[in-house]
């Protein structure tokens, strides 16, 4: 199968190319890309007129929830909401039921996913045994078996001892511990802590609960002189702390979420708990602080924390609803209008964060587009402009507060491994 782009801005940051071009790619690779290819040359063409062609999206963290709670997502429709949003590789979190600890359970979820066979999805190990901090997994086990990573997100390592054993083992792998920065001495709420949580009559959440833990991570991978990987930033104070640590020449990466720099905590008035996640949405000045976070470096990448929830259980009360909305749909058009629009940043900073980066981060050939390397490609109309309604969500759940929001940035295809697994029209 040979299939041509035709006529599509080409935006790679790796070579520094932003142009028009043509691509051709036959089987799974890519073979040529040049000014201009002979459409004979191919068995199908796309033509790519005013749309943009960017390295396929990398998220590297998400949650799939298969197995255990099926209800909320599966490996299948997850894998379809992440081809909609123009993701080609995932990397799904372990806090399913039973949690990915052993090398049985890890592959189980890597067999179906190949079953699915829609994107590249690969899977965290949890780092203690069923997200219970009490006893770390077989590290060597489970790197073999196929983890990309260690995590044990959803829950804090609270132990710092296990923490700094789990972080040393996993760099002597060749990989990293992702951390869910949480201080639950100090956590307990259901938004941030401010003047919305107490209009609302709840209790806030410390942003200490997170700059707490994060701090210690920092220190773990300084001392020990190993990479630490902080999850899902949110306050001006992580972001400063990080920052700061890079400059020492400490090995600490972190990411955050499209809804940390779109929202503050004020759209919970408006969204409720379909603007409940954790960490909480925050104030302006620590939007503003991830912004500049993304501009300066500080910040290594954008994922989406997909976090699916049945409308049941998010129309509980505020105080008692799961934190966590899904995003994978929704990510770019995010990243379009607060990011690019705004002029914050190019698209070639963009691919960065959201392709080349995360590649790198995970150690996967991926998150580029050149001569010999495999089709995994995300194509999209920057402009089209659209109401995102229920309607629309392909992700079994439907929480989200960007439902009835007018949105800019349409994915029209996504190649995975040289093939179209998502067609907009």
């Amino acid at each position: 199968m040979k299939l041509l782009l035709k006529n599509g801005r080409l935006i790679d940051y790796k070579t520094e190319t932003d142009k028009i071009t043509d691509i051709l790619i036959e089987d799974n690779k890519i073979k040529k890309i040049e000014t201009s290819i002979n459409s004979e040359e191919a068995d199908k063409v796309i033509d790519c007129t005013n749309l943009n062609i960017i390295p396929g999206m990398i998220d590297i963290h998400c949650h799939l929830r298969e197995p255990g709670f099926e209800y909320k997502e599966t490996i299948k429709t997850g894998s379809q909401s992440a081809v909609a949003g123009g993701f080609t590789t995932i990397c799904p979190m372990p806090n399913t039921k039973p949690t990915p600890d052993s090398a049985i359970i890890l592959q189980k979820i890597i067999e179906e996913a190949k079953n699915v066979d829609l994107c590249n999805v690969l899977p965290y190990s949890s780092v203690s045994k069923g997200e219970k901090g009490e006893e770390l997994v077989d590290f060597d086990e489970m790197k073999k078996a196929g983890a990309i990573a260690f995590s044990d997100d959803g829950m804090p390592v609270v132990n710092s001892r296990m923490m700094r054993k789990a972080m040393i083992e996993a760099n002597h792998l060749g990989t990293f511990v992702a951390s869910h920065c949480e201080e639950k001495s100090v956590a307990a709420g259901a938004i941030n802590h401010g003047e919305v949580a107490e209009k609302l009559g709840v209790e806030g959440v410390l942003p200490e609960a997170e700059e707490i833990m994060a701090a210690r991570e920092i220190v773990i991978s300084e001392t020990n002189g190993v990479r630490g990987h902080i999850c899902h930033i949110s306050t001006k104070t992580s972001k400063d702390m990080i920052r700061d640590a890079k400059k020492r020449g400490v090995k600490i990466t972190c990411e955050t979420c499209p809804h940390y720099f779109t929202f503050t905590v004020d759209e919970v008035l408006e969204s409720g708990t379909n603007a409940k996640m954790n960490p909480p949405l925050r104030e302006e000045k620590d939007r503003k602080a991830i912004i500049e976070g993304l501009k300066e470096g500080t910040i290594d990448c954008i994922i989406t924390d997909h976090a699916p929830h049945s409308e049941e259980e998010k129309n509980q009360d505020l105080s008692k609803a799961p934190n966590g909305i899904i995003g994978f749909e929704t990510a770019l058009s995010a990243e379009i209008m607060n990011l690019i629009d705004t002029e914050e940043l190019t698209y070639l900073d963009l691919v960065k964060l959201t392709s080349y980066n995360p590649a790198k981060l995970i150690k996967i050939d991926r998150g580029t587009i050149e001569v010999g390397k495999i089709a995994d490609i995300t194509i999209f109309d920057p402009n089209e402009e659209y109401i995102y309604t229920k309607e629309m969500i392909v992700s079994k759940s439907k929480n989200t507060p960007f439902i009835g929001k007018k949105l800019k940035g349409k994915v029209r295809y996504t190649i995975v491994n040289g093939k179209i697994v998502y067609q907009d029209r």
